[in-house]
């Protein structure tokens, strides 16, 4: 019975641990272990010996009076490897280069992740004059071309039960009825390709289109652009840019 118990321990508490590591990497920035706590829901004498530990590890860093917690660099080295061991993100890099090339646009490869996509590759636009990255970032599927596209690779009905009823909107724009959203994911089947209408950031708008090397799609490409210099013959052009990398990533892809 204790070595029941005491497995289940264990198993909580890499559980506990990982949601942890997630809570930090989706909040930048430190966090008092009231806030963290609250959050978490965890006992705060367990929570404090964990934190306690993955701060002796590495993985949570704490600020110059030890009462504030934030992700540390061992998660980064994770986060890295797992980009530099992924055999589509290198396959990808010729064609992103060459997509960055012929829009001069910010072009982004990601990944859905549940309800989420995670960004694993980024050109920047020659436009802009600011660094700007969103390798490792995740962002809501419904409100990006890139999870839309995704998104309209499954039936309805999986994407019914993948998502709630009601989306959370990240701008005015942004689907919050999950019927609407199955309504445009049909037309997003037709035309091959999803549009983000300033659904994620005002004055963007985001073309994607998915990769289909496996069924349903899991990684797809996008253009984004500032609505203030799309003209119709730039976006006929980042169309046709996106079918062009769709074509050359499934055939880079083909073997994998």
């Amino acid at each position: 019975m204790g070595a029941v118990e005491g497995a289940g321990s264990q198993v909580k508490s890499a559980v506990r641990t990982v949601e942890l590591l997630e809570f930090f990497a989706g909040r930048p920035g430190m966090h008092s272990l009231a806030s963290v706590q609250e959050s978490v829901g965890y006992p705060k004498s367990s929570l404090y010996m964990l934190l306690r530990t993955l701060v002796e590890l590495g993985w949570i860093e704490t600020d110059a009076t030890g009462t504030r917690y934030g992700i540390g660099v061992r998660a980064l080295l994770v986060g890295t490897s797992y980009i530099d061991g992924d055999e589509v993100v290198a396959a990808a890099r010729p064609t992103l280069d060459r997509m960055s090339d012929d829009t001069s646009e910010t072009i982004h490869l990601a990944r859905l992740d549940g309800t989420s996509v995670v960004y694993l590759a980024t050109r920047q636009s020659q436009h802009y004059l600011r660094p700007f990255t969103r390798v490792g970032r995740r962002l809501p599927a419904h409100s990006t071309s890139l999870g839309k596209a995704l998104l309209a690779t499954y039936t309805d009905e999986q994407v019914r039960k993948l998502l709630p009823e009601t989306l959370e909107p990240l701008t005015e724009h942004t689907h919050t009825d999950r019927e609407k959203l199955i309504e445009e994911l049909a037309v997003i089947r037709e035309q091959g390709f999803a549009v983000d209408r300033e659904e994620n950031t005002l004055g963007l708008r985001c073309f994607g289109i998915a990769v289909p090397y496996r069924t349903p799609a899991r990684d797809a490409v996008s253009c984004s652009v500032p609505v203030a210099r799309l003209t119709g013959g730039h976006e006929q052009m980042i169309k046709d840019a996106l079918f062009d990398a769709r074509d050359r990533l499934l055939l880079a892809t083909r073997r994998l």
